[in-house]
């Protein structure tokens, strides 16, 4: 689990991975965006998100 993690802060301060959590930062501000991650991860869950 360790190697995972320190994998993951690798690529977290490489110039990519910081790429990354700028874009993502970027569309978690757009309302629209925002509630289309919700309903993924609800439905990832396993809980209903009222859209077929």
């Amino acid at each position: 689990m360790s190697k995972l993690l320190s994998r993951v802060k690798r690529f977290a301060r490489s110039s990519e991975g910081r790429r990354a959590v700028r874009e993502v930062r970027r569309a978690s501000s757009d309302p629209r965006r925002r509630a289309e991650a919700k309903g993924f991860i609800g439905r990832l869950r396993g809980g209903k998100s009222g859209k077929k």
